[in-house]
């Protein structure tokens, strides 16, 4: 099974942040089929996605993303070109809000527990 992280700075804030994963979700929907749903905390979010041979999750936060997915076998061939077209198109998106992205080396990174806040909810993208 072959595994893809993609970590990317930002200086966009929380809720910029949430606009982008938002967009993200719903065009990794159209364009992938995948099910996206996200997941809001008071200090990151997650965005959960899947279909058949993928499946992940996009860490949204005030200073940064983190993406991990997992590609099944018949996928796990094409793992670096799927990396690639997910690494373009976050920072396309990320460009579009007018933010430089910092594209760091894959490093496991503390992260802001989203599972320990009240204002959790979930809502399905799209």
């Amino acid at each position: 099974m072959a595994q893809i992280h993609i970590h990317r700075e930002h200086q966009l804030g929380l809720e910029k942040a949430r606009k982008i994963a938002w967009r993200w979700a719903e065009e990794v929907e159209q364009k992938f089929d995948m099910e996206c749903t996200v997941v809001e905390g008071e200090f990151s979010d997650v965005v959960n996605f899947e279909r058949t041979g993928v499946s992940g999750q996009l860490i949204v936060a005030d200073d940064h993303f983190d993406l991990d997915a997992k590609l099944g076998f018949l996928l796990g061939a094409f793992s670096k070109r799927i990396e690639t077209e997910i690494e373009k198109n976050l920072d396309d998106l990320l460009a579009d809000s007018g933010t430089p992205t910092t594209a760091k080396p894959a490093t496991p990174k503390k992260r802001a527990p989203a599972a320990k806040t009240a204002a959790k909810k979930t809502r399905k993208a799209g």
